[in-house]
């Protein structure tokens, strides 16, 4: 074979593999068998291999071809990505299309899609070439992830028309791939995800694009941002258009010409997400003409010629069994309901928060009610009321016991609290929670100590107290399971490297109680040192802006503690950093709050209304007491008053706490 022979063979093999590649992933309508199609990749492999000078970035050869990066690069979005407007309900949608035919003066045709739960990116094209794939990121911002979206099989690499054309999608982890991999998560030791898409998140934010290619990733793209000839009058005809490209679009999006098809669509899908292979959160809905929506415009965040159409959370009929007590680091003892299994929003529940002893009474819930339950923004399931008619005479109320559920030392309600806590400091339940705490992400980030491996150490008392982990030795590591010598030396590898962390980061990880990631870094950069810290007074702590009198006493009341002098001084002879090195904890600029200013309103059920600001805070969030045309999101607990109805006159976007909970989760 000649090079013009070799040139002709490597083209038609390219676009022979292309086409059954199309088929297989966005059709779904694969034509040859998978061991044919593996032969021909192989034929492909090999010329181009003997002839490079002929191999080109749309290969199917090329798609896990990077090297992995040293950090992502910033992207700018030509056209803004911007967020959704959101509705809970069919007066919200009714809202919507008024006002809608208020600004246009006559009716509108609606595109109706599936809201995919996943990662919103964008993909651009030159000449027909993908060249480029960014995070959503703020906005305006987002992070170059091309490496990782040219692993995802679905996304071509070359489309069918040299145009020059950015559209955008949702990435996602169909259900099949989120089970695989939490189940080989599970077998190494490894934390598992908490849903599909943290795994489909921290998939594409992989350095390394090997590791996104083995998770086997899917794409549905839903709109085009930017085009240099863009000759459709409608998104429907974009979407058909994109479809003709090579672009896979979801099967089940239809148009209707009334808000009555509408809400009978999302009240379909309501009862139908749990067939689905891939998860769902809602339905977005957008007018269809191109020119009535550039008509309708946009408010400072959102447009208003589409709207995001949120599923309420399932509920369920169960049996509640028992209830069973677990204590936590920082020995609040929180009740959990036993429950004969039952399906809520597609996952199997067991188990449901009941919260406080307060709230069980509140609600008379009794061992071996009949109870209603449900998942709170579909996640946290919750025991939402009793039954009482199925009531049968056998049904047993419940009391806080006397003793810990884990060490049987006395718990107790402090400071008007409505939890009760295990007032015993060597707890071994607390211990335990702690040092999950300690090495966690956001604290000392220690690779490969997650849960499980935890759990394991203490069960086998090779640490008890945080500076345990610093004194662990290879023959200590080596008998246990799932313990060889690779991940043993990986695992002391990252403890000593944590010994480097700033100050900021092990304040954290100490865990005091109403302290946060960015109160900790508030604290370091303040004090600089651990012993200025330590040598503090309330009084000149409180002194600090963003530290008020709950948590100055909270510091002061902790480092009285002659156990945690001594650990503080056991840490600093095994090396550990006690200096402030200059740099902030890093907030994730990905973060669905990053530089967004939100006011926090009503009155919160799973968590004070601080302990909300500072999560909001620690993940880039601006929190703020007034509602104006500058807030960008407003979320409301019960009895929420004027704040809630300045920020619907505004159509500022609004969540309740169940939302909150479900991104802190996240």
């Amino acid at each position: 074979m000649n090079r013009e022979e070799a040139k002709a063979a490597i083209e038609a093999l390219k676009d022979e593999i292309n086409q059954y590649n199309y088929e297989y992933h966005v059709l779904d309508e694969p034509t040859v068998s998978d061991s044919y199609y593996d032969q021909q990749l192989h034929k492909l492999n090999q010329l181009e291999e003997d002839y490079p000078a002929f191999q080109t970035s749309d290969s199917p050869t090329q798609r896990v071809g990077g090297q992995p990066l040293d950090k992502f690069v910033k992207v700018d979005h030509r056209v803004p990505m911007l967020s959704l407007g959101n509705a809970f309900n069919e007066q919200d949608l009714r809202d919507f299309d008024r006002r809608v035919k208020e600004r246009v003066g006559r009716p509108v045709r609606y595109v109706c899609e599936l809201k995919i739960d996943g990662l919103a990116v964008s993909l651009r094209y030159e000449n027909g070439q993908f060249t480029q794939g960014a995070t959503r990121g703020d906005g305006k911002t987002g992070e170059d992830i091309t490496q990782n979206l040219r692993t995802i099989k679905s996304i071509p690499l070359k489309i069918r028309e040299e145009e020059t054309i950015e559209v955008r999608g949702e990435a996602f982890m169909p259900q099949r791939s989120f089970l695989k991999l939490n189940e080989k998560r599970e077998q190494t030791g490894e934390e598992p995800f908490a849903n599909p898409r943290n795994a489909a998140a921290g998939s594409l934010r992989q350095l390394d694009p090997k590791i996104a290619a083995s998770r086997n990733l899917d794409i549905y793209l839903y709109s085009v941002g930017e085009w240099e000839k863009a000759t459709t009058s409608s998104h429907s005809e974009q979407l058909q258009y994109m479809k003709q490209l090579g672009f896979k679009t979801n099967r089940e999006t239809h148009t209707f010409n009334s808000i009555e098809e509408v809400i009978q669509y999302t009240e379909d899908w309501t009862v139908k997400r749990s067939e689905l292979d891939y998860e769902i959160d809602g339905i977005v809905i957008k007018v269809d003409s191109i020119d009535l929506q550039q008509e309708l415009g946009f408010t400072a965040k959102s447009p208003r010629w589409a709207i995001a159409y949120k599923f309420p959370a399932e509920e369920a009929v169960t049996k509640l069994y028992g209830i069973e007590l677990s204590v936590g680091r920082t020995g609040a003892v929180t009740p959990t309901a036993i429950l004969e299994p039952v399906q809520v929003a597609g996952t199997t529940v067991q188990r449901a928060s009941l919260h406080n002893e307060d709230l069980i009474i509140e609600k008379d819930i009794r061992i071996n009610d009949t109870v209603v339950i449900k998942k709170a923004g579909d996640i946290i399931p919750e025991v939402v009321r009793v039954v009482t008619e199925e009531r049968k005479g056998d049904e047993e109320p419940f009391r806080m016991p006397e003793g810990c559920p884990e060490c049987g030392e006395p718990i107790e309600k402090v400071g008007g609290e409505v939890a009760y806590r295990c007032v015993n400091p060597n707890c071994p339940a607390q211990l335990k929670e702690a040092l999950i705490h300690f090495v966690s992400r956001n604290a000392m980030n220690i690779d490969g100590l997650g849960e499980k491996v935890i759990e394991q150490l203490f069960d086998h008392q090779l640490i008890k107290t945080i500076a345990d982990l610093y004194k662990l030795t290879p023959d200590d590591l080596l008998p246990l399971e799932r313990m060889g010598q690779k991940s043993v030396d990986n695992l002391l590898k990252a403890i000593e490297a944590s010994k480097g962390n700033s100050l900021e980061r092990l304040l954290f990880g100490l865990g005091i109680r109403f302290v946060g990631s960015k109160a900790a870094d508030t604290l370091a950069s303040q004090f600089k040192t651990m012993d200025e810290l330590v040598a503090s007074s309330k009084e000149e702590v409180e002194l600090i802006p963003e530290i008020g009198d709950k948590m100055a006493q909270s510091i002061a009341n902790y480092f009285e503690q002659e156990q945690v002098q001594q650990l503080i001084d056991e840490l600093k002879q095994l090396g550990l950093n006690m200096e402030y090195l200059g740099e902030a904890v890093q907030v994730d600029e990905d973060s669905i709050f990053y530089d967004q200013t939100i006011v926090l309103t009503g009155k919160f059920e799973e968590m004070t209304r601080q302990d909300a600001k500072e999560k909001i805070q620690s993940l880039g969030g601006k929190v703020t007491s007034s509602v104006s045309k500058k807030t960008d999101l407003l979320i409301a607990g019960e009895d929420a008053g004027s704040k809630l109805d300045k920020a619907k006159d505004l159509q500022i976007e609004i969540w309740n706490e169940a939302q909150l909970l479900k991104v802190f989760e996240s």
